[in-house]
């Protein structure tokens, strides 16, 4: 372990698998103190217990940030189990695409519940307290990372909703930034391309197998690969702030 964020506290939303859990080791392991939230309490138990046989602290925060007041309660917990919150990484998110005229209403509503309403939620909730962290500590600055997608750079047809809700992310974020950047809270949009995650089992089977037969000769990118990214974000100097990182596998060209 190193211990370039000792002293921090981290909540990553989405922890359960793939680039959430990937980020909370890579945090863990430089010193943070890690909140893993996500819907599948059984999934954190294992993360935070090999996060724990590594040398790290984890607090495991089960919840469904789809519903409301889940949000806001999840920060209040993290600040009062673990005293402060320096760094939020909004990760959760889901994917589902198709064409229009085939799509279910639910499912956009779902995307835009979780990979907006939510994200703004966590953040509204998160921001009195970084702007606290960034303040008080030692490091004199705090972070929040959201984790859009190239879908937030492009449109496709099929992912007009999704690429909504990344578009939307992305403007939502650079607005923030210009806010708060003068007082010390770093806000940075990461957009990863293809990447070996779960992301694509929420699909419908059809257009689950059509995914695979587009990306089965590329080599893509691990949740490690991106989780790397998040912590350069993330242990800069005070100075320093990351505004966006664009990251795809070096196969993929759209």
């Amino acid at each position: 372990m190193s211990d370039r964020l000792a002293g921090t506290v981290a909540l990553v939303t989405g922890a359960s698998s793939g680039i959430g859990a990937a980020t909370a080791i890579a945090l863990a392991a430089q010193g943070a103190t890690v909140a893993l939230a996500a819907r599948r309490g059984e999934r954190l138990s294992a993360l935070a217990a090999q996060i724990a046989a590594d040398g790290g602290r984890a607090l495991e925060c089960e919840t469904d940030l789809t519903r409301e007041g889940e949000p806001a309660a999840l920060v209040a917990h993290v600040v009062a189990e673990l005293g402060r919150l320096d760094t939020l990484v909004n990760n959760a998110g889901l994917m589902l695409l198709g064409p229009a005229d085939e799509a279910p209403l639910e499912e956009w509503e779902r995307m835009v519940t979780l990979n907006v309403a939510a994200v703004l939620r966590c953040a509204h909730a998160a921001l009195p307290h970084l702007l606290a962290a960034a303040e008080d500590s030692p490091r004199g600055v705090s972070d929040m990372v959201n984790v859009s997608s190239t879908a937030g750079r492009q449109v496709k047809p099929g992912s007009g909703v999704y690429n909504l809700t990344k578009h939307g992310l992305g403007a939502f974020s650079e607005s923030l930034r210009m806010e708060v950047s003068r007082r010390h809270l770093r806000v940075s949009l990461i957009e990863p391309g293809a990447t070996d995650t779960e992301l694509r089992d929420h699909l419908r089977p059809a257009i689950r197998e059509r995914q695979r037969e587009r990306f089965a000769s590329m080599e893509a990118l691990t949740a490690g690969d991106v989780a790397e990214s998040i912590l350069h974000i993330v242990t800069r100097p005070r100075h320093v702030m990351i505004n966006e990182i664009l990251i795809r596998p070096t196969d993929q060209n759209d």
